[in-house]
């Protein structure tokens, strides 16, 4: 591999509406000025997505009710994973919509020739997979990976390290085959789908990263399956950050574009160079016994220059009971402990001192006529204070009269002590994760 490869550096990249091209310019593409493709990070529902919604385009807030309406099966999948319950041997998968996973997809090339694969972008998550050509039970409709088309592929053995580190893996005796690697996981409404764990060739924009292990699901029972795979960078072994490691020294960042950006994409840097210099940094926390949780310390929350009181045993972090805050890329809409919640909630009505009505998700909007006296939330965290954009904080109705405050509490089937900050709070933003220095880096970018 090339030195320049070493740290795989991706711009985010300008996607013009049809209306403004030409009839050869594919107003989706990312090809660089050089001819190599960029890793960029797009909203599911975009334009530019593959899994966008064919029918009329629904607005933002329609939108974001929308994925934000599967949060509560997305939190409860988290709390599922932090200490006190055994490891779950379910994915944050779901059929049709309702996708646990995340709202964030990104494109990378597996096989040698390259194939294209639209991938869902999970913080909390350790497992790569895909769905792979005949698997049985997966959407008509899905985008899969072929491996009999790829002249890198193999299957993993059952004796190596890496089938033990796949979640529940399997191998039989009486399979044709009792070498190869593979595994069953369950997922939501009694579902499962089995894969094989494989290997091939990962390209990264110019990048090529041989012998990547992933999960070839090959059948799956139930509801079928979303057409997304699955990327997961938590730190567990099997995740993409583990696993490039030695290319990315654990060094990722991602810049989420807005859920408006219908023709815009953000991007994901990996590695140490092109990461911004002037940053600030809290250090990430680590729950020993659910270790790829991104965990920060989040010390308090300040409504405009009000530190709204609340009892620090909703924010402190606690391994042993999996309280305390994560930064997540797959939840929807920031989710604090109801107590902390309703503290922030009051004095963001106090302070706006209006009428207010519930829409959705969201039990605080108001006439947006009013929003030009509502109040910045910081985030207050160890070296850390992350004052919130009003876009970041506010989302407004379709007909632009109402605004609403973008927050909730923790749905009551979740832990009820593990506060999420979610995507879009994090939009953009550069959020840098430096996993072996156990810090976390926020700065402002346009990621639009």
């Amino acid at each position: 591999m090339a030195s320049s490869a070493l740290h795989c550096f991706f711009f985010f990249t300008l996607l013009v509406p049809f209306a403004f091209t030409t009839a050869t310019r594919d107003p989706c593409a990312t090809a660089a000025p050089d001819g190599s493709d960029d890793l960029s990070i797009i909203p599911i529902n975009a334009k530019c997505s593959p899994f966008a919604p064919t029918h009329a385009s629904a607005s933002v807030i329609d939108t974001v009710l929308h994925m934000a309406s599967s949060d509560s099966h997305r939190l409860t999948y988290l709390s599922s994973l932090v200490a006190g319950k055994p490891k779950p041997i379910s994915v944050p998968i779901a059929s049709g919509n309702q996708l646990h996973t995340g709202n964030y997809v990104v494109r990378a090339k597996l096989g040698t020739p390259p194939q294209l694969m639209f991938m869902v972008l999970d913080t909390s998550n350790d497992a790569v997979w895909l769905p792979c050509s005949g698997c049985s039970g997966c959407a008509a409709d899905s985008p899969s990976f072929n491996p009999n088309s790829s002249s890198t592929y193999s299957t993993v053995s059952c004796s190596t390290a890496q089938c033990t580190q796949a979640h529940g893996p399997t191998c039989p005796s009486s399979s044709p085959q009792p070498s190869i690697c593979s595994f069953n996981q369950s997922y939501g409404g009694g579902s499962s789908f089995s894969a094989n764990l494989i290997q091939d060739t990962l390209t990264l924009s110019s990048d090529v990263i041989p012998n990547f292990s992933f999960g070839c699901i090959n059948s799956a029972s139930g509801n079928s399956l979303p057409p997304q795979g699955l990327m997961g960078l938590g730190r567990g072994p099997m995740s993409l950050v583990s696993q490039t490691s030695s290319i990315y020294s654990g060094v990722f960042s991602y810049c989420l574009p807005s859920f408006r950006s219908f023709y815009f994409s953000g991007s994901l840097k990996l590695g140490l160079l092109g990461q911004p210099k002037s940053i600030r940094y809290t250090p990430l926390l680590r729950n020993p016994r659910r270790p790829s949780l991104y965990y920060v310390n989040l010390t308090g929350v300040s409504v405009g220059s009000v530190q709204v009181p609340v009892d620090q045993k909703f924010l402190t972090f606690d391994s042993s009971s999996g309280a305390g805050t994560i930064i997540d890329s797959g939840t929807v809409i920031t989710r604090f402990a109801q107590p902390v919640y309703e503290a922030i909630r009051d004095e963001f009505r106090k302070q706006v001192n209006g009428s207010f009505s519930t829409l959705g998700a969201f039990d605080t909007c108001f006439t947006a006529d009013y929003e030009n006296v509502a109040p910045k939330i910081t985030l207050h965290m160890t070296s850390l204070d992350l004052k919130l954009p009003v876009e970041n904080t506010l989302i407004h109705s379709s007909a632009g009269t109402l605004a609403c405050l973008s927050m909730a509490g923790i749905p009551q089937n979740a832990n009820a002590v593990l506060n999420v900050i979610a995507n879009l709070q994090q939009q953009n933003l550069r959020i840098l994760f430096d996993v072996p220095n156990s810090r976390l880096g926020i700065a402002p970018e346009p990621c639009n």
